[in-house]
């Protein structure tokens, strides 16, 4: 319905609604300039949480030691944030010490920067080794001894969550379900037939549809039902 105003206007207020907080502005204001971002001239705690990681390639007979250390920012509230803050690389094998202890300063210089540290991680990854990688544990090809320091990083950014795992969609885990379950049920028909009673180099029967027609005195025989090409 349309209301007419004859008279002049004095002034006006936008109506709310009675049960609406009230904000405060500056409050709002003075709470966000409290928040304590990372950048490099927050200074290191006392303490810090770190998690080591233990790495064993067949480059060396001894294994590295890759410890990350995290510092809490802002803790006890709601924009309490976990982020890497140094990086440490230890190992009997002397043999790298020098390189390894300027990868380990600079990747450290990078985490006090704050931001995306994220990035790293591919750069990291992208190096090759002239020599040719390996595959550690699981089947996973490491390009280089640096790869696998900058997949050690990367699984330590997924723990605190600066990673996040977004994984295969509905349909593309339903096909890696499918696939996987094919595999399978390939993998056990071949064990139940390498586990047969019957030779391994043994022809399918076709009377019985076994793996047991062998060529004994120059004839095929099957070994499960005697079915014989001699009579």
């Amino acid at each position: 319905m349309t209301i007419k105003i004859t008279k002049k206007i004095t002034g006006y207020n936008v109506a709310k609604p009675k049960d609406e907080p009230k904000v405060d502005v500056k409050e709002v204001r003075k709470e966000k300039s409290n928040v304590v971002h990372m950048h490099e001239k927050v200074e290191r705690p006392d303490m810090l949480l770190g998690s080591t990681y233990k790495v064993k390639t067949p480059l060396s007979e001894h294994s590295l030691y890759v410890t990350v250390n995290d510092i809490i920012l802002n803790p006890g509230t709601e924009h309490e944030l976990r982020r890497p803050f140094e990086v440490f690389i230890n190992s009997k094998n002397m043999d790298h010490f020098q390189w390894i202890v300027a990868l380990t300063r600079i990747i450290s210089a990078v985490f006090r920067k704050g931001g995306d540290v994220t990035f790293l991680v591919d750069e990291l990854r992208s190096v090759f080794d002239p020599r040719g990688g390996y595959f550690k544990k699981g089947g996973k090809y490491m390009p280089s001894l640096v790869a696998e320091i900058g997949d050690v990083i990367e699984s330590h950014l997924r723990i605190i969550g600066m990673i996040k795992d977004d994984g295969p969609d509905e349909h593309q885990q339903k096909l890696i379900n499918e696939k996987r379950q094919q595999f399978e049920t390939r993998r056990d028909k071949q064990a139940a037939e390498s586990a047969s009673e019957f030779p391994e180099a043994a022809q399918l029967c076709v009377k019985c549809s076994t793996k047991a027609v062998i060529k004994m005195d120059g004839c095929m025989t099957c070994l499960n039902c005697g079915d014989s090409k001699c009579g």
